[in-house]
């Protein structure tokens, strides 16, 4: 930790010690995520991430936001994201914008041993500007050489159901792929943000095809022992919709832990979203994985821990809009 610093006027470093009432809140934080998340035990866990951050990008370098400031997120926010952030070996990150600033904040904060990779812009209106990230705790994880941006060809589109049409417009923020090792286990991590749309069945094709895709390509990674993972944030409105179906429908699964588990700031028990996924496969005839699952995985609601004066929305420009999730794995002593 540097210098204390209380600055607001001027500029102030993340890395300075935060006012006393940051500190405060940043310590509940902490003690609520030891409650969440399992704790990291070197060579016999693997803690696998997601999180949409919303419009992750530039940050107001104060303390404290003022009314007039834009945007809302300021230095104790990115301090509460890396806090987040680093319960976690490796945390795919969807929404970070085309300027960096939040995030090279949180990478100060999480320290020289996290490593990043991310794409480039997506260009175009559709495209809002965003990148896919992967962050990862270099002395648990590291990239095992495989990058690989998913396009589905035409003729796997041909007698599966899918409008050829389809793939014309689709993947606007094409799905990103990273294979990581891990004492000794590697594993594919398959990203994606899914376009929202204007209406739910805008989604159905493209989500069909990303699971058809997924299929095909775990069934021949053999070189990779088939952990193929996928995760982000793909949109579906609920269980059992027609989106969830085609997500679904080779064989993509995700932990019963993640049923009931709050996706968003604005979900309720009667109307749950399942927007974000952690998921791979698992039925006979289906490439499934050689890591295995602990059977541990959740979300963390961090919305009763910072900016009490603020409502959940408000706390949406803050942190996020969305929860992170996590799945937990075991790996050989």
């Amino acid at each position: 930790m540097g210098a204390h610093s209380t600055v607001e006027h001027g500029r102030a470093a993340v890395l300075d010690e935060p006012p006393a009432d940051v500190a405060g809140e940043l310590d509940g934080l902490s003690a609520a995520l030891d409650e969440a998340v399992p704790p990291k035990h070197l060579d016999r866990n693997l803690l696998i991430g997601t999180w949409n951050i919303r419009a992750f990008g530039d940050l107001t370098e104060k303390w404290h936001t003022g009314g007039d400031d834009s945007p809302k997120r300021n230095l104790a926010d990115v301090r509460a994201i890396a806090e987040i952030a680093s319960r976690f070996d490796v945390v795919a990150i969807q929404e970070a914008r085309a300027g960096l600033k939040a995030l090279r904040h949180m990478l100060k904060l999480l320290g020289p041993h996290w490593g990043l990779i991310l794409t480039d812009v997506n260009r175009g209106d559709a495209g809002n500007g965003e990148r896919l990230a992967f962050v990862f705790d270099l002395r648990r994880v590291r990239p095992s050489g495989l990058a690989a941006e998913l396009v589905v060809p035409n003729e796997q589109v041909e007698g599966r159901g899918i409008d050829a049409g389809a793939l014309q417009r689709q993947f606007v923020r094409t799905p990103y792929a990273v294979s990581f090792l891990s004492a000794g286990q590697t594993f594919i991590l398959a990203t994606l943000h899914v376009k929202y749309g204007d209406s739910p069945s805008e989604r159905t094709e493209e989500l069909r095809a990303i699971a058809e895709w997924l299929s095909d390509w775990a069934s021949s990674v053999e070189d990779y022992n088939q952990n193929l993972i996928a995760l982000g944030d793909f949109n579906i409105d609920r269980e059992g919709d027609p989106n969830h179906e085609a997500f679904t429908s080779t064989g993509l699964r995700s932990p019963t832990p993640l049923d009931d588990v709050r996706r968003t700031v604005s979900s309720t028990p009667e109307k749950n979203h399942f927007y974000d996924q952690i998921a791979w496969f698992t039925d006979d005839g289906r490439a499934k994985l050689t890591l295995e699952h602990t059977g541990r995985a959740g979300g963390f609601d961090f919305v009763p821990h910072v900016h009490p004066d603020l409502t959940p929305q408000q706390k949406s420009w803050h942190i996020s809009d969305h929860y992170p999730l996590w799945a937990e794995f075991a790996v050989p002593a």
